[in-house]
C-alpha cells in the first residue's frame, strides 16, 4: 500500500513539474526591442538605454494595450543603436523590434502587426529657405541630411543620393537650422517632433515623396496564433477609437 501510494505521488509530481515547464511553450513571452524614435517610441529620460515602465510614446502606448487585451506576456526595452536591435530581432525567436516601416523589402524577413501610425517621408528646409520641389529628382542639387540606416536614408541611397549621415535624427535638425546641410529627409510627424524636443520649430515641408506605415516586426518564429490574437486585440482598438486616444496625448 505504502509502495503504491509513492508511486502516485511521483506520478502527480512528474504531471505537475510537467505542466510547469509546458506553461512557457503555451504562452512565450516576447522581447520587443525598441529606438529612441518619438513621439512613436522614447526613454523617459531621453538616453538611449530604458527598460519596460521607463519607455513611453504613441507606439509604446499602443502595444501595451495591445498585448494587456491579448494576453501575451512580454518586455519592452530600449536600447541604441538600431540596426542592432533590427538585426536581434531578426535572428532570434520571441523577439521583435518596433516601429519598423513595413516595406517590400523587409516583407518577408518577419512576422506583422500593425499599423501602429504612419511615416510619411518628407524633406524639411529651413522656414526662410528658397527651396521649392515637386519631384525628388529635383533634390539632388542639395545637401540631403539623413539617420544612419534608418530606412529613409537607404531608400535615397538605393536611388543614387548621398545623403550626409548622422548617427541621431536630432541631429540633422540642429544641422539644417545651423545650415549645413539644405535639406532634412525624415519622417512626418518624427522630424517635427524631434526638432521641437531640441528646442527647434519653424521647418517646412518641401515635399512629400512616400508615404509608409510603421508596425511591430516579430521573429518569424513568433507561434502564428500568437500573432493573429496580437492583431485581433490591436484592431479590437482601433475600432474602439483608442488608438486615436492615444495619439491626441503626444500630438
Amino acid at each position: 500500500m505504502f509502495k503504491r501510494l509513492c508511486l502516485l505521488l511521483a506520478s502527480c509530481t512528474m504531471l505537475l513539474v510537467s505542466s510547469v515547464f509546458a506553461a512557457p511553450a503555451e504562452r512565450p513571452s516576447l522581447v520587443l526591442l525598441t529606438e529612441n524614435f518619438p513621439p512613436y517610441n522614447m526613454a523617459k529620460n531621453g538616453k538611449n538605454f530604458a527598460q519596460n515602465q521607463n519607455l513611453e510614446g504613441i507606439a509604446v502606448d499602443i502595444l501595451r494595450e495591445t498585448f494587456e487585451r491579448a494576453g501575451v506576456d512580454y518586455s519592452m526595452t530600449l536600447r541604441f543603436p538600431w540596426q542592432r536591435i533590427y538585426n536581434l530581432a531578426m535572428d532570434n525567436p520571441n523577439y521583435g523590434v518596433f516601429v519598423t516601416a513595413r516595406v517590400p523589402e523587409r516583407e518577408h524577413l518577419f512576422k506583422w502587426v500593425g499599423p501602429l501610425g504612419p511615416d510619411d517621408w518628407v524633406l524639411l528646409a529651413r522656414a526662410n529657405s528658397p527651396i521649392q520641389l515637386t519631384t525628388l529628382e529635383q533634390a539632388r542639387a542639395y545637401r540631403i541630411g539623413a539617420y544612419k540606416d534608418d530606412v529613409i536614408a537607404m531608400f535615397l541611397e538605393k536611388q543614387g543620393y548621398a545623403p550626409v549621415i548622422v548617427l541621431r535624427d536630432q541631429d540633422n535638425a540642429r544641422k539644417l537650422q545651423a545650415g549645413h546641410i539644405d535639406l532634412w529627409a525624415t519622417g512626418d510627424p518624427a522630424g517635427q517632433f524631434l526638432a521641437r524636443q531640441v528646442g527647434i520649430s519653424g521647418f517646412k515641408t518641401v515635399l512629400r515623396f512616400n508615404q509608409a506605415e510603421l508596425f511591430l516586426a516579430l521573429n518569424k518564429q513568433v507561434p502564428d496564433a500568437v500573432v493573429s490574437k496580437l492583431q485581433a486585440a490591436l484592431d479590437e482598438l482601433k475600432a474602439e477609437g483608442e488608438l486615436d486616444k492615444i495619439r491626441a496625448r503626444y500630438l
